[in-house]
């Protein structure tokens, strides 16, 4: 059976049953090889589509050669066209992308733009012409930049949520060849293709002809463990999905989680990996985080946008944005911003400050301050909503004191006290910002050293 035959088959099975009907789909064409081939299968097929091209303007008179054979192809088939001029180089450097992000971003961007902005495509899918060697070639990729077993299943053939379809994937590199051979389709090649200088071009023109030596199948043995993770990946994802339902508790946009459930987990490296994903860690993070659970109060661990912080007997996975989160690690001396205000710690000898301190603490609506003992406050402090349990010594009291009683006797309104934040060294409270400050924490005459607390409400 040709390729043809086995295109229209499975096109019928899988793809056929997603198209509305009178619906057209967007085909990406750049004009290679795969995506020329897939433009000759869908318009032989009788399947109605609009190419839609984006011209980088990365490779000079290339791009426009590019552009140039995609318009003659598109006339000579009679299939709509619509064409996309960008420059890239400019975009990377506004973005702070690399050349293969940007130009999936604004490939993809420009999808959504047309489905948006044209009634008869806000539902269309989008058909890329990525097929199993593409797949292969990203599961290694993933392999040995380490993932979880999601990315091990290479390339989905069906992408629901962003509706995209792939219905080259089944067909390996040679298959499509042999079909444009036959047929006497004509393509362009990207110059760039030809260099290793991005990791896939590296496992294509060098890494796999030479895996191919020594195991003549393996790109075909690759793309069937492909095939097997997707389905292995459906039962994972079930048990998984268990596992941090009983350990998980969103708040607000925070999740909190029991140090003892996480360390009890079994296995607890691959649930570790589950966890943090999603929050933007990294594999290589893993075993940080795991040593983490043992780590000391307010000890915590980064990703691009998130922190993991150790809070007692809490895990809490919080943004990173400080207006954003509701536990802020505060790793020294200087500004914070949070969701009530601003918090401003420096440091003082007494001695310097002497005159200020005769000074009536401001205590005003807006703002207030507050000196404390610096040698009995250890870094990181942690700032953090009050909570139900949460006790200190109020200033001038030698017995401790509930956060909730002390707020209740302060006659705060329900309002008010859900706006209260406290702030923590070593797992005790050392104030409650803009009320009191903890007796221990109280400087006294043997003080040398200040830390002063400025507390700017919003």
């Amino acid at each position: 059976m040709n390729l043809l035959n086995q295109f229209q088959q499975n096109w019928q099975f899988h793809y056929a049953p997603l198209i509305l009907p009178r619906q057209k789909i967007l085909l990406a064409l750049s004009g290679g090889i795969d995506s020329t081939v897939l433009a000759h299968l869908l318009h032989q097929s009788k399947i109605e589509f609009i190419a839609a091209h984006v011209n980088y303007q990365l490779r000079g008179e290339e791009s426009n050669r590019d552009e140039n054979f995609i318009v003659s192809l598109c006339t000579s088939l009679q299939i709509p066209l619509l064409v996309k001029r960008i420059d890239t180089k400019k975009y990377m450097s506004e973005k702070q992308l690399s050349v293969q992000v940007a130009a999936r971003e604004i490939r993809y961007n420009w999808f959504d733009e047309i489905r948006l902005n044209d009634i008869t495509l806000s539902n269309a899918w989008v058909a890329t012409a990525h097929h199993a060697n593409d797949s292969v070639e990203t599961s290694m990729m993933h392999f040995f930049r380490g993932t979880g077993i999601e990315g091990l299943k290479g390339i989905s053939a069906i992408h629901q949520s962003k509706k995209i379809l792939r219905p080259l994937l089944p067909f390996f590199r040679s298959q499509i060849e042999l079909y444009a051979e036959d047929n006497g389709i004509s393509f362009i090649v990207d110059s760039s293709n030809l260099t290793n200088q991005y990791t896939r071009n590296f496992l294509r023109n060098s890494i796999i002809p030479e895996l191919e030596k020594v195991i003549p199948s393996v790109q075909e043995n690759i793309f069937q463990n492909t095939q097997r993770f997707s389905e292995v990946t459906i039962l994972y994802k079930q048990a998984v999905h268990q596992q941090l339902k009983k350990m998980l508790e969103q708040k607000g946009n925070e999740w909190h989680i029991p140090v003892l459930k996480w360390k009890k987990v079994n296995p607890i490296q691959t649930i570790t990996w589950e966890i943090i994903e999603p929050f933007g860690f990294s594999a290589a993070q893993i075993s940080e985080v795991i040593k983490l659970l043992d780590g000391t109060n307010s000890s915590f661990i980064n990703s691009p946008s998130h922190r993991i912080i150790k809070n007692r007997q809490w895990m809490i996975i919080a943004p990173t944005a400080q207006n954003e989160s509701n536990h802020i690690v505060i790793e020294g001396i200087g500004k914070t911003l949070f969701i009530e205000g601003e918090l401003t710690i420096s440091s003082h000898d007494i001695a310097d400050v002497s005159n200020e301190l005769t000074k009536i603490n401001l205590d005003t609506k807006q703002l207030s301050i507050e000196w404390l003992d610096a040698h009995a406050i250890k870094f990181p402090l942690l700032l953090r909503q009050w909570a139900v349990g949460d006790y200190f010594y109020p200033l001038g009291m030698s017995k401790k004191k509930k956060v909730a009683k002390f707020l209740i006797d302060s006659r705060l309104s329900k309002t008010d006290k859900e706006k209260i934040w406290v702030l923590e060294s070593n797992k005790k409270i050392i104030a409650i910002i803009g009320l009191r400050i903890d007796n221990r924490f109280r400087y006294t005459a043997a003080t040398k050293q200040l830390l002063k607390i400025q507390y700017t409400r919003i």
